[in-house]
């Protein structure tokens, strides 16, 4: 078992920037991605950045692309994701995602942990 801990959701002005941390504890040894998706009421969750554990370049979903920044600390087991000219329709449950599963790392059924997510809010 892995547990993941989210911080640095908040209220940001647009244009504004947050940046979130997912701290991974217990069986983190084995894991090979985590990532981040988000969540706004009466929608799936969505994909919005990834990286694998060891080695491996960033995923990013298009909607972020050029705006987040997804960063690993292995030494700390932690996953940073720094989002920067945030906008209104970046408003979501931000969630830290681990998966211990081989597999394509922009989907929610590879993910086996999931923090419980932090709220980012993004006034206009």
């Amino acid at each position: 078992q892995a547990q993941l801990a989210e911080s640095g959701g908040g209220l940001v002005q647009s244009g504004g920037s947050l940046r979130l941390s997912c701290a991974a504890s217990g069986r983190t040894a084995s894991m090979y991605a985590m990532g981040w998706f988000r969540q706004t009421p009466g929608k799936e969750r969505e994909f919005v950045a990834a990286i694998r554990w060891s080695v491996g370049p960033p995923y990013y979903a298009d909607a972020v692309k050029g705006r987040v920044t997804i960063s690993r600390d292995i030494a700390k087991n932690t996953v940073t994701l720094q989002m920067n000219s945030l906008k209104p329709e970046d408003t979501a449950v931000y969630y830290c995602a681990a998966s211990s599963l081989a597999g394509v790392v922009s989907t929610t059924r590879l993910y086996n942990y999931w923090g419980q997510g932090t709220q980012v809010t993004v006034s206009s």
